[in-house]
Order: C-alpha cells, then structure tokens, then sequence
C-alpha cells in the first residue's frame, strides 16, 4: 500500500522542504488589491509583508477544488491512497470543502481534521509520513492523527493591533490605546480558535508570558507526556531571519530539554495579525 501524504501551506513548509520529504503541497490563495496570488508560489512573505506595509486591501480565500483535486488526481496515478491534511476546521472553511471533494474519490482520499496550523499543522504532517513509511493505509493514519488532533497549543504575541482592528476583532480606540500604552496582546489557538489570552506591555513581557505559560502546560496539562514525545514549536511573522533567530535562540535557552522545531506562521494568520509577531507552541507525538 503506498500512501501519498498532502497539506496546504498552511503547515509552513516550503515548496523546497516538501519536495525534500516526499510530501506534496497545495499553495493557499491571498486575493491581494483584488488580485489572486499563491503562497510561496508567486507570493513570498517578504513580498506580502511588504503590501500589507503599504496598505493593501487583503483576504484570504478557500483553495479552487481544481487546485486540489487535481493534485489527488495526479498522486493517485502513483498511490493507492492519499492523505490529505488541511488547516484546522476551526479557523477555515477549506477543510469541510475538502471532506466533500473526497466522497468522489470511493475512499482512496482520507482527509484529516485534526485542528491544527503552522508548526503543530508541520508535525501531524511529518506525522503521517512516518506512519505511512511504516505502512499504515489512509484510515488508520487519520484516525491516529485525529484521535490526537487536541493536544497542542500555540501562543502568539501580537506586534500592533492594527490588523485585528482591520478584521474587526478590536475596536479603533482599543487599538489606539494599545498603541500608546505599548499593550501587546498574546493570543491562542487552541484547536479551533484564534482567541485572546492575555495583554501586557513590551515585547519582554509577552515573550516571558509566553514561556511561562508554556512551562505551566507542560507541568500541568501535558504531565502525562515523556520529554520524548513532546516538541517546542517556533513560529512567527518575521520581517528577518535575524528577528527569527533571536527568538529561536530565546526558546531554545528556556527549554533545553526539548526538541525544537521552526516554521513561519503561514499568511491565512498573518492577514489578521500583521507582521512583527512570535508564537510558541507546544506539540505532542502518540
């Protein structure tokens, strides 16, 4: 049985990285000015950061079922079945889509809602592949993917509140006074949702908040998990891989212990969040 193993670039892999792996990708659109542009296809995130700098009007939107059934298509010339695992339910309509796209295919498409995105997305999808070089079938792999789809967590910490304001998740004068209180809020996402945990002032609070809430969930909510089986995700919407490093290298220092695992928060997040912002994030292996 040979199982092709597919994601969005909602998991934060590159084109590069995936073709390295033997993992396939399908590129999410941002409509940018009215304009339709694929992620890390014809639209790196330096090239989006910079737009959305300058004030583009920006959106996210489903991929086309072409894009993604054509891809099946072509894997299952090769494959006997595919796995396929989009970004969380939870925070896009394109995992459902997904679902129905494949009651066309009499069950050699398994699609995976396992509720997650950027690096806990990144390692169901390194996940599955070892699961299928092991030789599990499409069915098995879900269901183990899903029967652990809940246990992570990501906490990102917001530069400006200038794009939740823009999406209409704070008010103009909640983000004006956030602006001259320096108030950085840290959001989480938590299987479904993007939702607000905390607010401090300065980037150093909101890095500590992050790291010690991490320390508290993994004293707590993930006692029962060995060291072995637990990764410290990084992530971000970094305008320089030195702003990326410096946060890698804090993380790092804070638990070193742990395996440590890195990818850009794919810009479906960034649309709502800007660039600037730092995310951690804890993820589990079965």
């Amino acid at each position: 049985m040979k199982v092709a193993i597919a994601t969005d670039t909602n998991s934060g892999i590159s084109f590069k990285e995936a073709g390295q792996n033997g993992i396939f990708l399908v590129p999410m659109p941002v409509i940018i000015n009215s304009r339709i542009y694929y992620e890390n296809v014809d639209l790196s995130h330096e090239d989006f950061y910079e737009l959305q700098g300058k004030g583009a009007e920006i959106s996210t939107t489903q991929p086309a079922p072409g894009d993604v059934m054509n891809l099946w298509d072509e894997l299952l010339k090769e494959y006997d079945e595919v796995v396929y695992i989009p970004m969380s339910s939870g925070l896009s309509g394109s995992c459902h889509s997904a679902v129905l796209f494949a009651e066309e295919y009499d069950g050699r498409v398994a699609v995976v809602d396992n509720h997650r995105i950027s690096v806990t997305q990144r390692q169901s999808v390194y996940l599955a592949k070892k699961l299928s070089e092991e030789g599990r079938d499409a069915a098995s792999i879900k269901k183990i993917l899903e029967d652990q789809a809940f246990e992570s967590v990501i906490y990102i910490s917001v530069d400006t509140m200038e794009y939740l304001k823009k999406g209409g998740r704070v008010t103009s004068s909640a983000a004006a006074i956030a602006t001259v209180l320096n108030i950085k809020p840290v959001l989480s996402i938590n299987g479904d949702k993007l939702d607000s945990y905390g607010k401090v002032r300065g980037n150093k609070k909101a890095r500590r908040l992050m790291t010690d809430t991490i320390k508290k969930d993994l004293r707590e909510r993930f006692s029962d998990y060995d060291k072995d089986r637990i990764t410290i995700g990084v992530a971000g919407t970094f305008l320089s891989e030195e702003a990326a490093d410096d946060w890698k290298n804090e993380v790092r220092n804070e638990f070193p212990d742990y395996r440590l695992d890195y990818a850009p928060l794919s810009l479906s997040i960034a649309v709502h969040i800007g660039p600037g912002c730092e995310g951690i994030a804890i993820m589990t292996d079965p």
